[in-house]
C-alpha cells in the first residue's frame, strides 16, 4: 500500500494565493488544506495532523505570530512563514518563536516548494532512526548525541532543541575552533546561500546561546567573529 501524501495547511487571507498554492503544491505531490484566518486554523487543527504549515504573518484578527505561538505550544509541526518584503522585524520574531523558514512576498512558488521540501527533509531526519554511525560530542560539560538528537546539560538535564537548533549546534561541534561564515552555515543547514539581509542564522545562534550560556550577551562557547561568522570556542571530544 502506498504511503499517503504529506498533508499541508496553507493559511492566507488572500483567496487567490490560497487557491494558487493549493493547486501548485497538489501538482507536486502534496495534499493541501487551506484556511483564511486563525479561526479556521484552530477549527481544523484538532481534526488533522499536518506535515507542515505555510503561514502568512499578515492575517485579519489573530495574526500569524499569535498562530505560530499556538502551533508551537502544541508540538513541533514545521512552519514556513510568508512575509512581506519590509517585515524584517516580524520575520525575526517569527524565527525566534521557532518558525523553520520563511519566504518573502512576492514569491516564486518553486522557491516555496524547495523550502517546503527542505524543511520536511530536516523534520523527517529528526524523527528517523540514525542510519549513519552515531556521534556523540562532549564540550564544556555538555553532551550532544546525534543518534537520539538530544542535548544534555552538565547537570544531566536534557535541553530541548528544535530541528534547526540541533543541526546548527552539530555543525559547530563537528568543526570546533573553526570560524564558519553565515553563508557556510546556511549552505550546510539549508542547502542554499544566505541572502545579504538573511538573519536566520543569527537568530538560530541567539536561541542556542540562550540554552548553552550563563550570559547569552557575553558568550564564551559560541563566539562571534567580527566580519567572519561564528565559532565553537571549546575543546570537543568526539566519540
Amino acid at each position: 500500500m502506498a504511503e499517503p501524501l504529506p498533508q499541508l495547511l496553507v493559511v492566507d487571507d488572500d483567496r487567490e494565493i490560497r487557491d494558487l498554492l493549493a493547486r501548485f503544491l497538489e501538482r507536486h505531490g502534496f495534499r493541501v488544506t487551506t484556511a483564511r484566518d486563525g479561526r479556521e486554523l484552530r477549527r481544523l487543527w484538532p481534526a488533522q495532523r499536518f506535515a507542515l504549515v505555510v503561514l502568512d504573518l499578515m492575517l485579519p484578527g489573530e495574526d500569524g505570530l499569535a498562530l505560530l505561538r499556538f502551533i508551537r505550544e502544541g508540538g513541533r509541526t514545521p512552519v514556513v512563514m510568508l512575509t512581506a518584503m519590509g517585515e524584517e522585524t516580524d520575520r525575526i520574531v517569527g524565527l525566534e518563536l521557532g518558525a523553520d523558514d520563511y519566504v518573502p512576498k512576492p514569491f516564486n512558488p518553486r522557491e516555496l516548494l524547495a523550502r517546503i521540501r527542505a524543511v520536511l527533509r530536516r523534520a523527517e531526519a529528526a524523527l528517523a532512526p540514525e542510519e549513519a554511525a552515531a556521534v556523540t560530542y562532549r564540550f564544556a560539560g555538555w553532551t550532544l548525541e546525534t543518534q537520539r538528537r538530544r542535548l544534555v546539560s552538565p547537570a544531566g538535564v536534557e535541553v530541548p532543541l528544535t530541528g534547526g537548533e540541533f543541526e546548527l549546534l552539530a555543525c559547530l561541534a563537528d568543526r570546533p575552533g573553526r570560524v564558519l561564515t553565515r553563508e557556510t552555515l546556511m549552505d550546510l543547514l539549508h542547502g542554499r546561500s544566505a541572502g545579504p539581509f538573511d538573519r536566520a542564522i543569527d537568530v538560530a545562534v541567539s536561541r542556542v546561546r540562550r540554552k548553552l550560556e550563563d550570559d547569552a550577551k557575553n558568550p564564551t562557547l559560541i563566539k562571534t567573529v567580527r566580519g567572519g561568522g561564528y565559532v565553537l570556542a571549546a575543546e570537543v571530544e568526539r566519540s
